[in-house]
């Protein structure tokens, strides 16, 4: 599981993170018709015994950053060609304060 903070080995089961790979998988398809609901990822991720679709397309990559140090490229696919193009992105530094009463 490469994916995966070395450290945190010991916390979490394999299958389990497979899964959520998979559903988030499905949940950046290209096609939004075939993205799953939200109630649908809610409930895979409930529950073990739902079989996962297979993902088709996803719509967007984020590459690592090159050896220059250069920023990750965003790798956007041509929908009219099998042509791949790239653009630069942008590092999103917004961060997320949950609130608990």
């Amino acid at each position: 599981m490469e994916l995966m903070d070395s450290t945190l080995r010991d916390s979490y089961m394999s299958n389990e993170v497979l899964r959520c790979i998979h559903i988030g998988l499905l949940c950046v398809q290209e096609n939004r018709d075939a993205r799953p609901t939200m109630a649908r990822v809610a409930l895979m991720l409930s529950s073990c015994s739902i079989s996962l679709p297979s993902p088709q397309k996803i719509a967007f990559f984020f590459g690592t950053a090159t050896a220059t140090g250069h920023p990750p490229e965003l790798l956007v696919v041509d929908k009219t060609t099998t042509t791949n193009t790239s653009s630069s992105a942008t590092v999103n530094e917004v961060s997320i304060t949950d609130l608990f009463p």
